[in-house]
């Protein structure tokens, strides 16, 4: 096969060169609260999930979201969002001035079987390494990743933990050129289709694993797909062949270069700050945190899975695992059973995962 190429432009960025400015970052003024905080009072009576931007004006913030969803969908990959009010806004406040702003950016999909379209990263007794539950349900670190479902990944703290729990990204480009410069061999690898577990959320019809390779390319972009957790689970099943040594050895360099203090940008994630990233062409990662023990302290983040309804052409296999959406021809969320409806609930129960 024929090797795409090492890639440059701003998506190709080093962690260490990104931590020494902050123009990743828009700290939100008094007047951009106050739009904010009057759109989302002026909307208290309808459901979070059925509001579109036009339902939350925002005359002096658009300008500057404009900046943010270019940065985040054409350039570096991702922004942060600072300064939202949480210590003094409710919850169905603060819900829909987020919904507002990644209504800026993209159209919000489902992200699990029961509809959620505002999601919670919230310890509720989930096991991370359980191939029917979601890391994102645990307090366990999360090697890095990308998120299964989404072309933009926002969220949104709320309540950070007692300790631990910080935040990094790194891009996925950079990465590849790395490996491509260290070890070619690799690279032709992960170019290849990678089993991958669905954990249980296959539909009628379909196997419960689907193929995808790790990298892709997308004309002047390199695309990724990768949450080893789900591949190495893939291997439960016996009609999936096995991983290769030198599947595992490029997944072994991944994880070594995603960590490299050179590469990956480490982001002091505060309550009240809003990060959105590409989810086509960064990884992201959370260490282990413990939490408070009372109920109302806990860390509790919300969670956009966002597509890009004119967002770049995007390679085919992206559509593997979820399929297309009709209406907009991009990445379909989570495929809903008989029944089950999009939703938004400001919380969730601390029920055992199941």
């Amino acid at each position: 096969m024929t090797q795409p190429p090492k890639y440059t432009g701003d998506a190709a960025w080093y962690g260490a060169d990104l931590a020494k400015s902050d123009d990743w970052l828009l700290a939100l003024t008094p007047a951009h609260i106050a739009e904010l905080e009057a759109a989302a009072e002026a909307t208290l009576d309808r459901d979070v999930a059925t509001l579109t931007a036009a339902d939350l004006p925002l005359p002096t913030l658009d300008a500057e979201l404009r900046k943010v969803r270019n940065d985040v969908v054409d350039g570096r990959g991702f922004a942060l969002v600072r300064g939202m009010p949480v210590d003094r806004w409710s919850k169905e406040v603060s819900a829909r001035a987020y919904w507002a702003i990644g209504a800026r950016v993209g159209r919000a999909v489902v992200q699990n079987p029961v509809g959620h379209v505002l999601g919670h990263v919230k310890d509720i007794g989930g096991d991370a390494d359980n191939p029917t539950q979601r890391g994102y349900q645990s307090a366990a670190n999360l090697p890095f990743h990308t998120d299964i479902g989404a072309e933009v990944v926002c969220l949104f703290c709320l309540r950070p933990a007692k300790s631990g729990g910080r935040s990094s990204i790194v891009s996925a480009a950079t990465i590849w050129n790395e490996i491509k410069d260290r070890r070619p061999d690799l690279a032709e690898v992960l170019a290849r289709p990678f089993f991958r577990d669905r954990r249980g959320e296959e539909v009628e019809g379909q196997d419960p694993w689907y193929e995808m390779p790790v990298f892709m390319p997308a004309g002047e972009r390199m695309a990724v797909a990768y949450v080893r957790r789900f591949i190495f689970s893939c291997q439960r099943f016996e009609q999936v062949p096995r991983l290769t040594d030198q599947q595992i050895e490029a997944m072994d360099l991944i994880d070594s270069l995603a960590y490299d203090p050179r590469l990956k940008l480490d982001m002091d994630f505060r309550p009240g700050d809003i990060q959105l990233v590409n989810n086509l062409i960064t990884l992201h990662t959370r260490t282990e945190y413990e939490d408070w023990p009372e109920p109302e302290k806990k860390r509790h983040l919300y969670r956009l899975w966002l597509t890009i309804p004119d967002g770049w052409p995007l390679p085919e296999p992206l559509y593997a695992r979820y399929g297309a959406d009709p209406e907009t021809g991009r990445p379909l969320g989570i495929n809903l059973p008989p029944g089950a409806q999009p939703n938004a609930p400001l919380d969730v129960e601390a029920i055992a995962a199941e």
